[in-house]
Parts: structure tokens; sequence; C-alpha cells
């Protein structure tokens, strides 16, 4: 009878968990880890999520609410009937999208696993106009699509675990996946403070161009809006928004680079 080292077996485990973990980016088609159910990544939201309203004030701006649940119900629509019709439907299945507008001065919006969507208050004096407003909540639904937390917090697993003890870190009751998970999502700090790479925000910028395309909100007033971005970053207090994001010239020329291949998507109103 042959006996292999315990090392070589837990070794060919992290081997295989990996390649059969792998998943695509829908649009870029890019290859992600992912050794976490995407259900349970909306339940853990789910309950950040309503902490998070119960100690902060969702806004009385009855215009500017409107405004926000308009932009948020055209564009999860339009990325809903997108992933049914291009095989990408687990990508959305079990969404319960909702959309709020809480009073707080900082620049920042957010949007987690199971499509619970947060704009702050403090974005919409640089937004100025509801296509600026479509290409931030397009940007924050594409981290959610994309799966980045759950991309982020898979990694976290492997290097933490070694992938030898995933279903620790995989159960909803494990302080493991608790730290993980806030880890991934900038819970432990402030919810929605997300601390993607600056891969990840690329990613968003393109996922989000066509989003918000497909949702009839004409992309080129990107452009216009991270130039209104920039300028904000130059002062003494940079937006949490632009803290981890690329720099403002690559992001720009990322995006004008993009704009015709999100052209392609542009369904005009």
């Amino acid at each position: 009878m042959t006996h292999f080292p315990i090392k070589r077996i837990s070794a060919a485990l992290v081997i295989i968990t990996f390649i059969i973990s792998c998943a695509k980016v829908p649009i870029t088609g890019r290859k992600q880890l992912h050794l976490l159910p995407e259900s349970q990544m909306a339940a853990m939201a789910l309950t950040e999520y309503k902490t998070f309203l119960s100690t902060n004030k969702v806004s009385t701006d009855a215009n500017n609410t409107v405004m926000v649940k308009r932009v948020g119900e055209r564009i999860s629509k339009a990325v809903t009937t997108y992933m049914n019709s291009h095989n990408y439907s687990k990508r959305v299945a079990g969404y319960a999208w909702e959309f709020n507008l809480v009073e707080d001065k900082t620049v920042n919006a957010w949007c987690m696993p199971g499509g619970k969507v947060v704009v702050y208050t403090g974005l919409l004096p640089i937004t100025q106009n509801e296509t600026a407003l479509a290409v931030v909540m397009g940007h924050e639904i594409a981290h959610a699509i994309a799966q980045h937390g759950n991309e982020r917090m898979s990694q976290g697993v492997a290097l933490y675990l070694g992938g030898v003890a995933v279903n620790v870190a995989t159960s909803t009751k494990s302080d493991t996946a608790q730290m993980l998970f806030n880890t991934a999502y900038g819970v432990s700090s402030q919810l929605g403070q997300l601390a993607f790479s600056r891969g990840h925000e690329l990613e968003a910028d393109k996922l989000g161009l066509v989003f918000m395309s497909l949702a009839g909100y004409d992309p080129h007033e990107a452009t216009a809006f991270w130039k209104r971005m920039a300028a904000k970053g130059n002062g003494a207090n940079v937006p949490f928004f632009l803290s981890t994001h690329p720099t403002d010239d690559k992001r720009i020329k990322d995006i004008e680079a993009f704009m015709p291949e999100a052209m392609k998507y542009y369904v005009k109103p």
C-alpha cells in the first residue's frame, strides 16, 4: 500500500480547489478565484447593511432620493437582463435590490452582495446630475456583479488557511469568516470603505460604463465626472472614493480608451 505525505495531499487539494473555484468576470472575461458561495456573502452583507441603516440617517430629501432610486432601478434592471441573457444568471441570483440615500458628508457610495446600494449625500454636489450619478452607481454595482468582495475574501482564505481548511472559513458562523469579510469590505472601519485593488477599480470602471450604457445613460459623462472628482481630490481632504483608486490621469485615459466599446452597449432612451 502506497502512503502519500500529508503535505503533498494538502497541496494537491489546494490546487484542485483553486482550479474548480475559478470563475470569469462578465464582459472582461478575467479569471478570478471564488472559494465561497455568493449566497453566504449576501447573507453576511445583509446583516451589516441592516446594522448600517439602523445607525445612520436615511435622507428625507424627496427629489434626490427619487433620483437615486430611479438610477438604481434602471441600472439593476438592465444588469439583470444582460446577465440572464448571457449565461451569467448566477451572478444576480437571489438579488433583492435596494437603493438608499444616506445623510453623510462623505464622498462615497457602495453596493454590497445581494444588491444593497447606498449613496451618501456628500457625493451629490460632485455628481451634479443624474447621468453622473449613474457613473458612480454603475461602478459600485459593477463591484458586486464582478464579485470583487468574494474574490478578495477568497484570496484571504487562501492566504490565511493555505486552502486546507476552507470549510472553516466558509461557515457563516465562523469567526474567521467574519474577520475575512470585515477585511474585504472594510466593516471594521466603516461599511462601504472597500479596500479593492486598483485592478478591481479599473475593472469596475469598465463594467460600470457598460451597465450605465445598457440603462440608457450616456457613458461619455464619466470623463467629466472623474475630472470633477480629480479636482476635489486636489484639496486638503481627499474623498475616500479616491483614496484607493487609480491615479486620475490613468483612470481617465483608460475610460476614454474603453469608451468605443462601452458605446456598443448604449441604448439611447
